[in-house]
């Protein structure tokens, strides 16, 4: 009975954020931008084996939304000169394979549904298959969008084993060369996982003011920071002096709003990049692609509530931990962890807030 109660005050708090965000409703579709950069990065032939996964699968089509009266524009917005460069644009970055397909799917869903200005927000998704650009078509026929090959040889020698090996795969990385991988033009991106949903107008979170920072991202400096590095890393000064002047914290690297154009000129890439080599020799952390971003980063970022990032709620890595929601309003709910809420639900062991990602989910047999 008490598990009742919490589960039923649990969808009260889902109606009033739905309540909350922005009503949206549907129109005609305007035309969509359907394009590839598939150029410089095709390297590898089509990955027949996951297209052959792909296909066991079906998704339904998204809704149609339009952009609301005060967004300003109309259907021809995404159609003249400007394209992916119009300062108008929201940019968006997800990466796209078949294992967290089914989450990507439902974070954009959630995304489109919630937006003011749905038609403003454009997705930059980086896949290293290449099959998947039909797929996001036929899913999101009037959503603006690009597809970006990322090669996995760019990082495999540098990918050092984690206590995860969801952590090791290649596309975990992308995130790292996304200011050579998106236009130039393209002078900020918010970057997003797979496994959240956004139950606010995305805009709101893009307008953070970063200062004088390059990235933003909801910080936790309660956690205990010294865990995602080896005793080896916090032993040696040529290590643990990185942070010397810093008041470094934790922050989830999931959620990041990003300024491109700081980016290049600080040649984070190659930062990010240098301590991944050193990892290889010294083995300093533990925890995949998370730890050379806070070596980087951490002191040095610009805060962002964490209505933004209600993280974990996969579970502290426990099989069939269930988390809350942690105090405060919510934003964005967050399935980091080593469950996800649509294994979960097709287990028919869901934790109780699963049933909030269940709403976004377009995910069928095929048969």
């Amino acid at each position: 009975m008490i598990w009742l109660m919490k589960l039923s005050g649990l969808f009260s708090a889902a109606m009033v954020m739905i309540v909350l965000a922005p009503a949206l409703q549907s129109f005609p579709p305007a035309e969509a931008i359907r394009s590839s950069h598939l150029d410089f990065y095709l390297r590898l032939p089509v990955d027949t084996a996951s297209s052959r996964s792909l296909n066991r699968f079906s998704f339904r089509k998204a809704s149609t939304f339009r952009n609301a009266g005060q967004c300003g524009g109309g259907d021809s917005r995404f159609s003249g000169k400007f394209g992916v460069c119009d300062p108008n644009l929201v940019h968006v970055a997800i990466t796209l394979d078949v294992e967290y397909l089914r989450g990507s799917v439902a974070a954009v869903n959630s995304i489109l549904r919630n937006s003011l200005c749905p038609e403003s927000v454009f997705f930059h998704f980086l896949v290293s298959d290449t099959s998947l650009e039909d797929f996001v078509r036929s899913t999101f026929p009037q959503m603006n969008f690009k597809v970006y090959y990322f090669d996995p040889e760019i990082v495999r020698n540098l990918i050092s084993t984690s206590v995860r090996q969801a952590l090791e795969q290649p596309l975990n990385y992308a995130r790292n060369y996304l200011a050579g991988l998106l236009e130039s033009c393209v002078k900020k991106v918010i970057y997003l996982d797979s496994d959240l949903i956004v139950v606010d107008d995305i805009r709101k979170l893009w307008t953070t003011n970063l200062g004088e920072w390059t990235i933003g991202a909801p910080e936790y400096c309660h956690a205990n920071f010294s865990k995602y590095f080896t005793t080896r890393f916090w032993s040696d000064e040529r290590f643990f002096g990185t942070f010397a002047g810093r008041k470094p914290c934790y922050f989830n690297t999931g959620v990041m709003v990003i300024d491109l154009v700081k980016w290049r000129n600080g040649g984070y890439t190659e930062k990010i990049e240098w301590w991944m080599k050193l990892q290889k020799s010294n083995r300093i952390y533990e925890l995949g692609s998370l730890p050379p971003f806070l070596l980087v980063f951490a002191g040095n970022v610009a805060t962002i509530e964490h209505r933004w990032n209600q993280h974990g709620l996969g579970g502290d890595n426990v099989r069939g931990s269930c988390r809350d929601l942690h105090p405060g309003p919510t934003s964005l709910l967050h399935w980091s962890g080593s469950g996800k809420p649509w294994s979960r639900l097709d287990s028919k062991e869901p934790c109780p807030l699963d049933a909030l990602w269940s709403p976004y989910d377009l995910y069928g047999y095929s048969g």
